[in-house]
C-alpha cells in the first residue's frame, strides 16, 4: 500500500494522473483514531473488510475526523481541548496541512465540509468570552482560516451538515469551560444546552431541552438522509437523568427516547457515540463507561435492544450493518456475540466516521 502511495502522489505531482479519489486510499469504509502501544497515536482507514487500509501517525490523541467528500483527505482533530487539527492526505499516507485554533479559542474535536468541499467548519471555544464558534477554514487554499460564526450557545461539540444543503446543525452542549481549569465544567447550575441551525453564516433556528432537562449536555449528534437528527446526552445532574436520547426535526418541539430506569442506569449518564441505521428505523448509542451499546426505535422513541461491549464507544452505518469500535481494539457488529474483528496493539478512540 506504501508504495502505491507513493506511485499515485508521484503521478498526481507531474499531472498525469486524474485527481485521486477515495479508491486510491484503499477505498476505506470508516476512519478512526486510535492510541498506540508505544503512547502514540494514528488516523486508521478502515475497510468493508474490517482490515487496516492505512494508517497515519498523529501529533496527539485524536478525538473525531473530517472526510472531504470527494478527494481523499481527513481531518483529525486533537482531543478537547486541543488546540490542532492535521490534514492528511489518505491516498499519500502523508500530512499536507495543520490547522491551528487562534489566539483565545479550542476546537471541540470535530469538524464537517461543506457540501461541495470547499470549507471546513470546526467546533470551537471561545473561552473568555464563554461563547461557542464555528470556525470558517478554506479548504480550497491551504485551510486559511476565514473567520468565524456563532454557534448558537455554549460549549458547541459535533457538527454535521444537513442532507443535499449546508444548512449546519450543532450540538451546544452547554458546557462552559477555560484551558485554565482544564476539563473542569464550570456552570452546571445554569447551563442551557440546544441543537442550532445554522444557514447562511447566521443561526435560524435551535432546538432546546425542557428546564428539568438542562443538565443533559448534548454533545453528539448523526443526521439522516431525510433529515431527522438524532442526539445523545451526557448527564451532568448527580441523579440519574431522565432520558439519554433525543430526536429532532426542524420546525418540531425535541422527542426525548425512553427506556427502563435500570437501562438509562447502566449507561452511568453517558453517550459516546450516535449513529442512524442505514434504513434509518433505529438510531444506535454507546457507552463506553457503561460498556453498553443500545438502539432505539425512531418510531416509537423507545428501547429496543441492550448489548455489552467493553469501552465501546465508536459507532457507525456502513457495509453489513452497524459497527462498533472498542478501545481494547475489537470491532463488533451490534448484537454479536464476539468481536467480528480484532486489531491487537490499537485502542479506538471516541469515533468511527463513515466515508
Amino acid at each position: 500500500m506504501a508504495s502505491r502511495r507513493g506511485f499515485i502522489a508521484g503521478l498526481l505531482a507531474t499531472g498525469l494522473a486524474p485527481a485521486a479519489t477515495w479508491a486510491d486510499a484503499g477505498a476505506p469504509a470508516w476512519l478512526a483514531a486510535a492510541g498506540l502501544p508505544n503512547g502514540g497515536f494514528a488516523l486508521c482507514g478502515i475497510g468493508a473488510d474490517l482490515e487496516l487500509r492505512f494508517r497515519i501517525a498523529l501529533p496527539g490523541r485524536g478525538h473525531a475526523a473530517a472526510a472531504h467528500p470527494a478527494r481523499p483527505e481527513a481531518v483529525a482533530f486533537a482531543r478537547r481541548p486541543g488546540i490542532f487539527a492535521i490534514v492528511i492526505d489518505c491516498a499519500a499516507g502523508r500530512q499536507t496541512a495543520q490547522l491551528t485554533a487562534p489566539e483565545g479559542r479550542h476546537f471541540y474535536g470535530h469538524g464537517a465540509f461543506s457540501l461541495d468541499g470547499r470549507w471546513l467548519y470546526t467546533t470551537e471555544n471561545d473561552y473568555e468570552a464563554a461563547r461557542g464558534v464555528i470556525g470558517i477554514w478554506d479548504a480550497a487554499h491551504g485551510y486559511a482560516r476565514l473567520g468565524e460564526m456563532d454557534s448558537g450557545g455554549t460549549g458547541p461539540h459535533e457538527i454535521r451538515r444537513m442532507p443535499g444543503s449546508d444548512v449546519l446543525v450543532v450540538a451546544n452542549g452547554g458546557i462552559e469551560t477555560h484551558p485554565a481549569s482544564g476539563r473542569t465544567k464550570l456552570n452546571i447550575p445554569v447551563m442551557q444546552p440546544n441543537l442550532a441551525y445554522i444557514e447562511d453564516g447566521a443561526v435560524n433556528e435551535t432546538a432546546e431541552l425542557a428546564p428539568d432537562m438542562h443538565k443533559g449536555s448534548i454533545r453528539h449528534i448523526a443526521v439522516s438522509a431525510l433529515g431527522l437528527v438524532a442526539f445523545g446526552l451526557q448527564w451532568q445532574g448527580d441523579e440519574d437523568g431522565p432520558a439519554l436520547v433525543g430526536l429532532h426535526r426542524r420546525g418540531e418541539p425535541v422527542r426525548l427516547c425512553t427506556a427502563p430506569q435500570g437501562d438509562l442506569h447502566r449507561m452511568q449518564g453517558y453517550i459516546g457515540s450516535v449513529a442512524l441505521a442505514a434504513g434509518q428505523r433505529e438510531v444506535a448509542v454507546t457507552s463506553p463507561r457503561g460498556g453498553l451499546v443500545q438502539t432505539y426505535d425512531v418510531a416509537t422513541a423507545q428501547l429496543t435492544a441492550s448489548s455489552p461491549i467493553t469501552d465501546a464507544c465508536g459507532v457507525a452505518p456502513g457495509p453489513g450493518g452497524m459497527l462498533v469500535a472498542s478501545g481494547t481494539g475489537d470491532l463488533w457488529r451490534i448484537g454479536g456475540a464476539r468481536p467480528c474483528a480484532q486489531h491487537e496493539g490499537l485502542m479506538w478512540d471516541n469515533h468511527l466516521v463513515a466515508l
